[in-house]
């Protein structure tokens, strides 16, 4: 295995692999094509296979913090090969070669691009290697655990879905300030560019940070300002969350480390899954994973909270939602507390969506979300 381990081009002997964050360059590229070529050139002749950290889940890791609450799921030294001479592998191979080319010319231009717009151009120019997006998410991670390094040090920017609104003052590279408690119920727009976020000053006297799964209950909680009535900083990625809002939380997380963070999620596996990725990571993120773990508690929507559901606004569980909640009881990061709701959830075969609780009125969601936070009543 050392052997092994010591063949990879950027060899590291610590069990926790992971991709550096460094200022946006051509070297690792570069030194990839260099031992290619030197390969070809030595006296026994050879197309090297690429050798890269596998990303299946037998090779992720769980990390329980030692000196603070946060834990994470990081990829170990586990490798796995592209080679061109194994015809199922080979058409694998030239994408990682095509992927690096078009970083090389973005970082060598000084430009950026999100995946979307790489998708495009492999289109254009490699139509015969590239057919979707997919097939590009899956290189660039190939490039990363290739690499070992972040795809921001590839030129490569995060499409960025997430929003924030609140008791928050952001300074920009510009110098310009932002208010955020001043802006309308969609907030502030994160920028899908991690060198920016990265540069951002925050200001806040708020006492929480509250996640939020769905932007329509986000846009209904900024509407009716609950960050005046309990000081506190909204966010929502709209979904899953993308790199940049995690990056941007992760941030927000180290400036003001006694805030707790609260997640608002529906109550069905998706939910929980969501509120996992930030609180662990996942291994869908390679060598990304581990990074932008922070200290979520799960603020809601609870098996308590049921009761205040209308029986006809529950919905049967689909095939879908009991292959996430499999997915993660088979996993080992799932605290118990959180595994007891996922049963629940899955014995009861039904699900609830945070938007069932206007049933009681459309102001009710902030009482809600009010009440549980000052009874302290989070996981």
């Amino acid at each position: 295995m050392e052997d092994i381990c010591r063949s990879s081009l950027f060899y590291t002997d610590q069990g926790l692999c992971y991709a550096e964050i460094l200022s946006p360059s051509e070297a690792r590229i570069q030194v990839a094509v260099l031992n290619f070529i030197k390969i070809l050139n030595s006296p026994d002749p050879a197309i090297s296979d690429l050798t890269l950290i596998s990303r299946r889940s037998s090779n992720s890791r769980f990390r329980r913090g030692l000196l603070s609450d946060i834990s994470s799921i990081f990829l170990s030294h586990s490798f796995c090969t592209r080679s061109l001479m194994k015809t199922k592998e080979a058409k694998a191979f030239v994408r990682v070669w095509e992927v690096m080319e078009q970083c090389l010319q973005l970082l060598v231009q000084e430009k950026k691009a999100t995946q979307r717009e790489l998708f495009y151009k492999l289109l254009c120019d490699s139509p015969d290697y590239f057919n979707s997006q997919a097939q590009v998410n899956r290189t660039v991670q190939d490039v990363v655990a290739l690499l070992r390094c972040c795809r921001h040090s590839l030129g490569i920017i995060a499409s960025s879905r997430g929003a924030m609104i609140g008791r928050l003052i952001i300074q920009e590279p510009n110098q310009e300030i932002v208010d955020c408690s001043a802006l309308g119920p969609s907030g502030y727009v994160i920028s899908g560019d991690l060198s920016l976020l990265k540069e951002l000053v925050f200001q806040s006297d708020a006492r929480y940070i509250i996640l939020v799964e769905k932007d329509a209950v986000f846009q209904r909680l900024a509407e009716d300002r609950i960050y005046n009535q309990i000081p506190s900083i909204l966010l929502t990625a709209k979904g899953y969350p993308d790199m940049a809002t995690r990056f941007l939380l992760h941030q927000m997380s180290r400036c003001f480390p006694d805030l707790p963070i609260l997640a608002l999620v529906d109550w069905n596996p998706a939910g929980l899954a969501i509120l996992c990725t930030y609180k662990y990571g996942s291994t869908g993120m390679g060598l990304e994973a581990y990074k932008y773990a922070c200290n979520v508690r799960w603020l809601g929507l609870h098996g308590d909270d049921l009761e205040l559901v209308h029986e006809s606004s529950f919905i049967p569980l689909k095939q879908r939602d009991l292959q996430i909640a499999k997915s993660l009881q088979s996993s080992e990061v799932l605290q118990q507390e959180y595994k007891a709701q996922l049963t629940k959830m899955v014995e009861s075969g039904r699900r609830a969506e945070i938007e069932a609780l206007y049933c009681h009125g459309f102001d009710f969601l902030a009482k809600y979300v009010i009440k549980k936070i000052v009874q302290n009543d989070y996981i």
